[in-house]
């Protein structure tokens, strides 16, 4: 199952705080999650798909995609709500889940394809975040192979939670998915990139408004 944790976006990204005021701070995060479930839906044979949150928004766009809401009533973070929903996949007896956050608008189906094309049969593959400090897509089988705690710097707790575990651990670089927007460099990133998703319409439209502004 690919599960999507969604925090609530009424007071996403304040790493972008400098840069952005509130408003266009949850903007932002509904432009980049419609993009990252727009691809997953573009999927063909994927596995099911669950949005694991608390957000009036993102389980009004979860459920538009015919996906799964899972609800994350507590709201304490990816954390807690990966952990919740990782629970409901092994009471039901699904085999795996592939994480993906909310917040990488350049994914790709090739890469969603990639990392299950070198999924271990038992093990894992972990999809580092272009720094490669933090964690933007891991898939487990077994679901529970080894808990998730995602923050700032994940990538190193979970390569060492995954060769822990003594199976198989696969790292993968993908561009698309490596891209994830917390910083006002990254908004320059994702605005620079080729594609026109949501979000990079969104930061290209605020862009020429402030060289407009600037030039009256």
């Amino acid at each position: 199952m690919i599960l999507v944790p969604v925090k609530n976006l009424a007071f996403a990204k304040q790493r972008l705080a400098s840069v952005l005021d509130q408003a266009a701070r949850t903007e932002l995060a509904h432009a980049m999650l419609h993009d990252v479930l727009a691809t997953i839906a573009a999927w063909n044979n994927r596995p099911a798909v669950s949005v694991v949150t608390s957000d009036s928004y993102a389980m009004e766009i979860g459920r538009r995609f015919q996906f799964e809401v899972i609800s994350d009533n507590c709201n304490r973070g990816e954390t807690d709500a990966i952990e919740t929903a990782t629970a409901v996949c092994v009471q039901r007896g699904i085999d795996s889940t592939l994480v993906v956050p909310g917040d990488i608008p350049l994914i790709r189906v090739e890469e969603l394809q990639a990392i299950v094309n070198a999924a271990p049969a038992s093990g894992s593959v972990l999809v580092p975040a272009a720094d490669g400090r933090g964690t933007n897509a891991a898939f487990r089988c077994p679901a529970n192979l080894f808990p998730l705690r995602f923050g700032n710097d994940s990538f190193k707790p979970h390569l060492a939670a995954a060769q822990a575990s003594g199976k198989p651990c696969v790292t993968l670089s993908l561009p698309g998915i490596a891209l994830d927007v917390d910083s006002p460099f990254d908004l320059e990133q994702l605005a620079a990139a080729p594609g026109e998703t949501r979000a990079q319409q969104l930061v290209r439209c605020w862009g020429r408004r402030s060289v407009q502004a600037a030039s009256d």
